[in-house]
């Protein structure tokens, strides 16, 4: 039996995660590609200029080559790392648990885990804080943000346990969300966007000065819609199921549904939210290497 996080990320997508920054995307468009930097200057990772020594410097960080070259001493000054609040907020309404024909194991809401699973390790590696809320009709999930390998283990455990169901939340019940995160913190959403109210929250959220990061996750059937000769196909959430040929609504299915995407696109867009878009048939990695790969966009 596979630990959990084996489990949660494979090997393979574990090693190429080392090549991943976590990082806010107003912070990137603000001063280029490394880790959210405050203005307080140290013996950070990110060089940024060089200023006389003064007494009290520590000898580490003087540059022994300048020196030889100049016969003054001068310090490598950095932007000092500040730690950042990342929330891992997951859609878990009963749409949520659907998953292709090919791979009746591996739902969205397994994506979404594993995806955030991701997450942690990145944010543990830089020393941020991370916590989760997992949103559905019956309550919200929540684990406070916290910082370190038992607070990994935690995350971890309310995966774990985590089960989609119901719909998406509405009115009170998302107190929490805005008696948790607070400005300039990184919220990352995790959901298949098909729910009104997962993306009205997001607004809302992105409006109050939230950084929201949005990952939408489909299934390979949905991009495809492969199907032939008669179907059942069930909502998970409304109960309803409608019957049809799949051969002959396939073209009109399509055309709907990207033009579906397009509206989401264009509204997150009017948000100011960055988005991307994971299909469950593709490395999970590719969504993280969109956001926070060297040649992410701002």
């Amino acid at each position: 039996m596979q630990r959990m996080p084996e489990a949660l990320i494979p090997p393979d997508v574990r090693s190429r995660l080392n090549e991943l920054r976590l990082q806010a995307q107003r912070t990137r468009a603000a001063q280029g590609i490394g880790l959210h930097a405050s203005h307080n200057r140290g013996a950070g990772l990110e060089f940024s200029q060089y200023r006389s020594y003064e007494p009290g410097d520590e000898l580490r960080q003087i540059d022994w080559k300048l020196y030889a070259r100049s016969d003054r001493f001068f310090v490598r000054e950095a932007e000092r790392e500040s730690p950042l609040t990342v929330w891992l907020l997951l859609d878990a309404s009963a749409s949520m648990a659907q998953a292709d024909q090919a791979k009746p194991g591996f739902s969205r809401l397994q994506a979404a885990k594993s995806l955030a699973a991701c997450v942690v390790e990145l944010a543990l590696r830089q020393g941020d804080h991370f916590g989760l809320i997992a949103l559905r009709e019956d309550g919200v999930q929540l684990l406070p943000a916290s910082s370190g390998p038992r607070q990994r283990d935690r995350l971890w455990l309310s995966l774990h346990s985590l089960t989609a169901q119901a719909r998406f939340p509405q009115g009170e019940r998302l107190n929490p969300v805005w008696e948790r995160i607070v400005a300039d913190d990184l919220v990352i959403v995790l959901s298949d966007g098909f729910d009104d109210g997962c993306i009205a929250l997001a607004e809302r959220l992105a409006a109050a000065r939230r950084e929201v990061i949005f990952i939408q996750l489909l299934t390979a059937e949905e991009r495809d819609f492969p199907f032939t000769g008669g179907h059942l196909f069930h909502d998970p959430e409304t109960g309803q199921t409608v019957s049809g040929d799949g051969k002959a609504m396939r073209a009109e299915f399509l055309q709907q549904f990207n033009r579906a995407l397009q509206m989401l696109d264009a509204r997150l867009d009017a948000a100011g939210i960055v988005h991307v878009r994971h299909v469950l048939d593709a490395p999970l990695d590719i969504p993280l290497r969109q956001l926070f790969g060297k040649h992410a966009r701002p």
